[in-house]
C-alpha cells in the first residue's frame, strides 16, 4: 500500500485507538514505535502487529498520544520535551481542556495539534484494535494559531493514510459538537439500558431492533466515560438541560393524555425527531432518505453471504445491513437498507430467488 507519512510514528498508549492506528500504519509500511505505561499492553499490541516496542534513540517525525483524557496534556507535554523535532498529536475525545492545560504548563504548542477520530467500539484495549477502524470516518483536527501549516500537514497525512476524512474545527466547536452527537447519546443509552436491569424476563424476550439500537453504546467502559464527561461537563450539561425540558413536556402530556394539547405535544416531539434524524448525513455525506427491506435468513452457514450476493446480482446498491434474532428462533431477519426507488426491484428479485421478504 502507498502512504503519505515517511515515519517513524511513535504511538503512546496501546489501547483501542493507539493499537488501531498502529495496525493501520504498519499495514501500509510505515515504521511504528509503541510505548505504554503498561509493558504488557505494549507487548500485546506489538504481538498483534501494531508496531515494535520503542527503544532509546528513536527519532519519530510524528507522535500520537492515545491515553485517557485526564492525563493527555501531561503525556503530550512530556513527549514534546523528549522529542524536540517531532510533531505531537493526541486523539482524546475532548479538545479545549488539553490545549488549555498545555498552555498552562508552558509546553511548545507550535508542535502540537489536537485531533479526535470519530470512531470506536464498545470494547476497549489492544484486542479490540482494527487497522480499518477509521476508514470513512470523520477525524476532527482542532487547530490553533500556534502551529504552522507545514507541521500540521503531518497530521493530515496520518488521517488520510488511515482512510479517514479530515474535518477542521476549533477546540471549542469540537467540544460542543461531540456533546450532542456522542456524549449525551452515551448517557441516554446508558440510562435506557439501566431500565432493563430489573425488567422482567418476559419483557426482555420481546426486545427487538428499537431497544437494541438505543442501548448499543451502553456497553462502553464506565471508567473512560467518567473522564470524557468530566472534561466536557459544561457542554454536556447544556444539552442535558434541554433534554430534561423536552422530557418534562412529554411526561406532563402523557400524564394527562386527554387534556387539551397533550396529543399535539407528543406529536410535536415525534415530528421533531423525524426532522432531526433526517439531518444526519448518510453515504457520501448526503441526507438521502432510505427504505428498509426485511428478509428472513435461515440460521445456516453461508445464508447471509448468499443473500448479499443475490442483492448484488439484482444490481441494487446496499446502503446498510443489520440482522436480528428472536430468542429461540432458528432464523434471523436481515434488515436491508436501500434507496426507495430500488425497493420494488429488490423485492421482486429476492422473491424470485426463493427468499422470504417479510416487510
Amino acid at each position: 500500500m502507498t502512504h503519505r507519512l515517511r515515519g517513524p510514528v511513535r504511538i503512546v498508549g496501546t489501547g483501542l485507538l493507539g493499537t488501531s492506528i498502529g495496525l493501520g500504519l504498519a499495514a501500509r509500511g510505515v515504521e511504528v514505535q509503541l510505548a505504554d505505561a503498561s509493558p504488557t499492553a505494549m507487548r500485546l499490541a506489538a504481538d498483534y502487529g501494531a508496531g515494535r516496542p520503542a527503544e532509546p534513540g528513536d527519532a519519530p517525525e510524528l507522535i500520537v498520544v492515545a491515553v485517557p483524557p485526564d492525563v493527555t496534556a501531561q503525556v503530550v507535554a512530556r513527549e514534546l520535551e523528549a522529542f524536540p523535532d517531532a510533531v505531537v498529536a493526541d486523539v482524546a475525545s475532548v479538545k479545549a481542556v488539553p490545549l488549555a492545560e498545555l498552555r498552562a504548563l508552558g509546553a511548545d504548542i507550535s508542535r502540537y495539534l489536537g485531533t479526535h477520530p470519530m470512531a470506536g467500539r464498545e470494547r476497549s484495549g489492544a484486542l479490540a484494535g482494527s487497522g480499518d477502524l477509521f476508514v470513512g470516518r470523520p477525524w476532527v483536527i482542532a487547530g490553533h494559531d500556534g502551529i504552522s501549516y507545514e507541521r500540521g500537514s503531518l497530521v493530515d497525512d496520518l488521517i488520510l493514510d488511515l482512510g479517514a476524512v479530515p474535518i477542521e474545527s476549533t477546540p471549542e466547536e469540537h467540544d460542543r459538537a461531540v456533546a450532542i452527537v456522542s456524549h449525551v447519546p452515551q448517557l441516554v443509552s446508558s440510562l435506557m439500558a439501566a431500565r432493563l436491569a430489573d425488567a422482567p424476563d418476559e419483557a426482555l424476550r420481546l426486545a427487538g431492533g428499537g431497544v437494541r439500537d438505543v442501548t448499543r453504546v451502553a456497553a462502553s467502559d464506565p471508567a473512560l466515560w467518567i473522564q470524557i464527561l468530566g472534561a466536557n461537563a459544561p457542554a454536556v450539561v447544556e444539552q442535558l438541560r434541554a433534554l430534561q425540558t423536552d422530557l418534562a413536556t412529554l411526561v406532563d402530556a402523557l400524564d394527562d393524555v386527554d387534556a387539551s394539547g397533550s396529543r399535539k405535544a407528543v406529536a410535536d416531539a415525534l415530528r421533531a425527531g423525524n426532522e432531526g434524524v433526517a439531518r444526519l448525513p448518510g453515504k457520501h455525506g448526503t441526507h438521502a432518505r432510505f427504505t428498509r427491506v426485511q428478509v428472513r435468513v435461515d440460521d445456516r452457514p453461508g445464508q447471509l453471504a448468499r443473500l448479499l450476493a443475490d442483492i448484488g446480482d439484482a444490481e441494487v446498491n446496499l446502503e446498510d445491513v443489520r440482522i436480528d434474532h428472536a430468542e429461540g428462533a432458528q432464523f434471523g431477519v436481515a434488515e436491508i437498507t436501500v434507496l426507495p426507488e430500488a425497493v420494488q426491484r429488490l423485492h421482486d428479485a429476492l422473491e424470485e430467488l426463493g427468499w422470504q421478504v417479510v416487510a
